[in-house]
């Protein structure tokens, strides 16, 4: 009987198999969230106004635009004009002690001369045409570029060197961007913002 007793508890003793797989299934989802987001996409939130009204930034993330920013796809294509890009610090913005990745327009792409006239963007010589994002009274000069290094980087023209671009804020009374600090290195880039994803009543794909 006694046997029999301890018998029927072993029996009875869980089932505990199952565990080693569900810890390698973990695993698994973890390394492909984190491969995903390291190489894939990402998701961020907004922290300033820079790019008003494209996208709704403030310091408080629960009330800030979220999006998801691609980074595959420069990968296989050229970051375009008009392409809201999400970068690293460049050197410049290093020196002054920036850490966090900024979100701007790309306005100029490279080899391309820029210059600021009459409070307007000229590339090559040419008005840029920036009626889909930008508000006629919005004029784009150096007078925002209150800090950094003197004169601003737009103060005269500028070619823009091979595998950089010049980017700029919607707002561009309220943005810390090329116009002060200089170009974006490719390889400075983390990718393009192509969904925003909260608040939902504003969800679906960033206008240019």
């Amino acid at each position: 009987m006694q046997n029999q007793v301890s018998d029927n508890k072993s029996s009875q003793q869980p089932d505990n198999s199952w565990i080693p797989e569900l810890v390698r299934t973990i695993g698994l989802s973890v390394l492909l969230a984190l491969g995903i987001r390291t190489f894939v996409a990402e998701a961020r939130w907004i922290p300033s106004g820079s790019m008003e009204p494209t996208l709704h930034g403030t310091p408080n993330q629960w009330e800030a635009d979220k999006i998801i920013v691609d980074k595959l796809g420069y990968n296989f294509s050229d970051p375009k004009r008009g392409d809201i890009i999400v970068f690293s610090p460049t050197q410049e913005l290093q020196k002054e002690q920036y850490q966090d990745a900024f979100i701007k327009r790309i306005v100029g792409l490279p080899g391309e001369t820029v210059e600021l006239r009459d409070g307007k963007v000229y590339i090559n010589n040419k008005p840029l045409d920036e009626r889909n994002y930008l508000s006629g009274s919005q004029r784009t000069s150096v007078e925002v570029c209150t800090s950094g290094s003197q004169p601003p980087f737009l103060a005269q023209t500028k070619t823009i060197p091979a595998n950089s671009y010049l980017v700029l804020g919607d707002n561009r009374n309220s943005s810390y961007d090329s116009r002060c600090w200089g170009v974006v290195p490719r390889e400075n880039i983390i990718g393009r913002a192509i969904l925003r994803f909260w608040p939902l009543n504003n969800l679906g794909g960033i206008d240019k």
